[in-house]
């Protein structure tokens, strides 16, 4: 298990709904500092908030940070892109680019660049990855397919930093009541519901977070036969 309490949490994608929460609820967990990570930080009121600029798709972006922040001791991989339309075949090339690069590659290679700094202090550190329902449910095209590789890395990384004490945590979640689920009607989550779950977790020392019913639903359905999942196959036969 990893504490809040006296931690340094570096959040990254920190400007938006989700990210902005984790780092008021990482204070209010006792956290010494968050660097509160962004293309373009954003001015904070708290001297405990440290602004940093960061662009997961640039290694030399991430390697000033890394230079910046050796004393993080939680990394929230929180930072992402979205699609405009469902499927790869109507994606721009450029669409799909960004999403493997800010979905996938973006926390692969930040895990790569903290992980020596975290394993380097013989436990109470932490990773945590923001998956989604929809790396178990393909139907949002390229995200579907990063969300689901980044769940596969993750898996990897749990297994690799555990002889370090390090503690990965992947979270799965449907629709968040954020300005990314603005487009749909679909119940959400409130980013403060999900924050908790979360940082309960890093806590409780778990190791996955199923923030809603979408996600539970569809975990349990990864055994079932493809129709089951995706009906429109059963009607091709």
């Amino acid at each position: 298990m990893t504490s809040l309490n006296g931690a340094v949490v570096l959040v990254t994608g920190a400007n938006g709904g989700i990210g902005g929460h984790f780092v008021r609820e990482a204070l209010a967990r006792g956290a010494a500092k968050v660097y509160a990570t962004a293309r373009k930080p954003r001015t904070w009121d708290d001297e405990r908030i440290v602004p940093l600029a960061l662009d997961v798709t640039d290694p030399a972006s991430i390697k000033a940070a890394v230079e910046a922040a050796p004393d993080v001791t939680i990394l929230i991989n929180n930072a992402g892109a979205t699609v405009s339309t469902p499927g790869i075949l109507t994606h721009t090339d450029e669409e799909i680019r960004r999403n493997v690069e800010t979905n996938f590659l973006g926390p692969i290679f930040l895990a790569r660049a903290f992980a020596p700094i975290l394993s380097a202090k013989s436990g109470n550190t932490a990773i945590v990855d923001l998956h989604s329902a929809l790396s178990w449910y393909a139907v949002a095209g390229i995200y579907s397919a990063t969300k689901a590789a980044l769940w596969s890395a993750t898996n990897s990384l749990r297994l690799e930093l555990l002889p370090a004490g390090v503690q990965v945590v992947g979270v799965h979640v449907g629709y968040v009541d954020t300005a990314m689920a603005a487009h749909t009607t679909d119940p959400k989550l409130a980013p403060a519901d999900l924050v908790t779950q979360v940082l309960d977790t890093v806590e409780a020392g778990g190791y996955e977070v199923l923030a809603d019913a979408t996600s539970v639903q569809l975990k349990a359905g990864l055994s079932a036969p493809l129709e089951a999942t995706y009906p429109q196959l059963a009607t091709m036969n």
